[in-house]
């Protein structure tokens, strides 16, 4: 015993240990970016230096791979949520990956009708809740969840137009949609 806690004190005062410690802690729990362990880095003071050493030897044993790291995300969000390619971009953004991997991953894993696919799945999951309320209203809630979700306007509108039309309850112009981009609902 007397052993281990010398080693735990040894790592307190080398920083490379301790980076490679945190690492492992971290990546024990979950995947993780380079850039998200280099931020858990720098919030434990180690030097950017010994950080960027230890990141790169994690990297070349195959430890940390951002590229994967966008394909499983892209993956699991766009499956589980129903994430459009724009949001998926957003959050991969935010955990510090490359956009080229971000833009492959995105490519890669959503075909070019995966969005809409997945867009009338959350619209048809949707529509009977909205069934009471006005044809506006319930445009305005289906297109509101759509961007929050990242789907683009056009895609939104025609998905939902579709729908509606296919429950026969599309009361309004056929050239004219109830609803601008400003008026999306938050719901």
């Amino acid at each position: 015993m007397g052993d281990h806690k010398s080693e735990t004190s040894g790592a307190a005062h080398d920083p490379e240990a301790r980076a490679r410690e945190v690492c492992l802690r971290l990546l024990t729990l979950a995947p993780r970016t380079r850039a998200q362990l280099a931020d858990a880095l720098r919030k434990r003071g180690i030097p950017d230096e010994t950080a960027d050493e230890v990141l790169g030897r994690f990297e070349g044993v195959g430890l940390i791979d951002d590229a994967a790291f966008a394909r499983a995300w892209v993956e699991s969000r766009h499956h589980s949520r129903g994430l459009a390619g724009r949001a998926l971009s957003a959050e991969l953004k935010q955990r510090g990956v490359a956009a080229d991997e971000i833009r492959a991953a995105i490519d890669e894993q959503l075909g070019p009708d995966a969005e809409g696919a997945a867009a009338r799945r959350l619209v048809e999951r949707k529509l009977t809740a909205t069934r009471s309320l006005p044809p506006e209203q319930r445009m305005r809630r289906l297109a509101g969840m759509l961007a929050r979700k990242g789907y683009p306007a056009g895609l939104a509108f025609c998905v939902i137009r579709e729908a509606l039309e296919a429950e026969g309850n599309l009361a309004f112009a056929e050239d004219e949609p109830p609803f601008d981009d400003g008026d999306l609902d938050t719901e």
